[in-house]
């Protein structure tokens, strides 16, 4: 019997994730990533038989998926700005939201040399995006995790990106040193919201990246304290947040220093998702 096409096999994948009432578009991603092909190739290989191989990685991932793996953690990258990044269940997958980050710090700061700190780095998508597109940045990237460090190293190496990685928690690794620029999209969800979350996450990205204690805002609470102690010393600082946690972080931020300017900004969903700190000189 002759294997199946890329149209039914792409059929038979949609009935498959139908049953477990998951999103279906997944199927056309996993076609697509699996096979190196873009969707107009795809759509002129519809009635051609899928090589045995192809095939049978391409159910597999499906069975992956209907048993709670993202997509992207099967393919083993994820695009964040326009680039291909590893990914591994070390790191978070990056999120559209986190693009929006990007592009706040690369509208605010000069296209002038500057030296730029990712603070938790996972996948390194951040810290590499924003030494690709400002070359003359020096950009140093932590995390807590090893696991999460050796992946942004990996991306590094992709990525022909001449960066710094320290393992270590929050500022201490680069303690002492002197940035322009601290950004971190850190764990910011709070344990008890599990039961509203969706399956895949929770099973699937490490909690270590997902949550925080304090109802989420404990990561910021130490990064407001270390830089009140003077860890490090920065002019900016730019946070991910929580859509409900603006008035907080900008509380958290504002206490700790009364002459910073505290900044809310929304994603394009309208809500409240960064926070831009300009610190001022003692």
């Amino acid at each position: 019997m002759a294997n199946m096409t890329y149209l039914e096999a792409l059929r038979w994948a949609s009935l498959r994730i139908q049953s477990k009432a998951l999103d279906e578009s997944a199927a056309n991603y996993l076609m697509l990533a699996l096979n190196n092909m873009d969707q107009t190739h795809l759509l002129m290989a519809y009635r051609e038989p899928m090589p045995a191989a192809a095939l049978s990685r391409f159910q597999e991932a499906i069975e992956q998926y209907v048993q709670g793996t993202p997509p992207q953690y099967i393919v083993g990258t994820a695009d964040f700005y326009g680039r291909s990044f590893t990914v591994t269940d070390q790191v978070l997958i990056p999120r559209q939201e986190t693009e929006e980050l990007v592009e706040w710090v690369l509208d605010t700061i000069p296209a002038t040399p500057a030296s730029v700190l990712d603070v938790g780095t996972g996948s390194g998508a951040i810290g590499l995006t924003l030494k690709a597109e400002r070359p003359d940045w020096q950009v140093t990237l932590t995390d807590i995790s090893d696991g999460a460090a050796k992946v942004a190293q990996e991306n590094a190496a992709r990525l022909y990106s001449a960066v710094t990685i320290q393992v270590g928690d929050l500022l201490q690794p680069v303690s002492g040193q002197s940035f322009d620029v601290v950004v971190s999209n850190p764990p910011y969800i709070d344990p008890t919201e599990v039961s509203v979350m969706d399956d895949d996450v929770v099973k699937s990205e490490p909690h270590l990246a997902l949550f925080a204690a304090h109802k989420g805002l404990a990561i910021y609470e130490r990064l407001a304290q270390q830089l009140a102690d003077k860890v490090v010393t920065t002019s900016h600082l730019f946070v991910e947040i929580g859509y409900q946690q603006g008035p907080d972080v900008k509380r958290i931020f504002e206490a700790a220093f009364p002459t910073a300017t505290v900044t809310i900004k929304q994603d394009i969903a309208g809500h409240d998702r960064m926070v831009h700190v300009v610190f001022t000189e003692d």
